[in-house]
């Protein structure tokens, strides 16, 4: 059974930085695809960013590019998000997933906990 424990979430300043971490075990994150979404009360969880195996191919949600990277040690099993530039509307909790086939929120996904970040001045 996969385990997913995301960490770094926050407060910033919004133009400030951060970093979520998430750590994956139980089952071969090395060859799934990883992805990190988001959501705010009242809302659908939000697609963010997503990373293949390799980490040689990444993909994200038009209003985060440029200002979210999401990279992968597959020796730690660990995934992260780096965030830049952060805005008052990237406020929400976030959430780590891992998917064999990259069929996001179907049966196959695991899901993290989740972590707050709040973007407040």
């Amino acid at each position: 059974q996969v385990q997913l424990v995301e960490s770094g979430g926050g407060l910033v300043q919004p133009g400030g930085s951060l970093k979520l971490s998430c750590a994956a075990s139980g089952h071969t994150f090395s060859t799934d695809f990883m992805g990190w979404f988001r959501q705010v009360p009242g809302k659908e969880r939000e697609f963010v960013g997503s990373i293949d195996w390799s980490g040689d191919n990444d993909d994200y949600v038009d209003s985060v590019k440029g200002r979210l990277t999401i990279s992968r040690d597959n020796a730690k099993n660990t995934v992260s998000l780096q965030m830049n530039s952060l805005k008052i509307e990237d406020a929400a909790v976030y959430y780590c997933a891992e998917d064999p086939i990259e069929s996001w929120g179907t049966t196959s996904t695991s899901w993290g906990q989740g972590t707050q970040v709040t973007v407040s001045s």
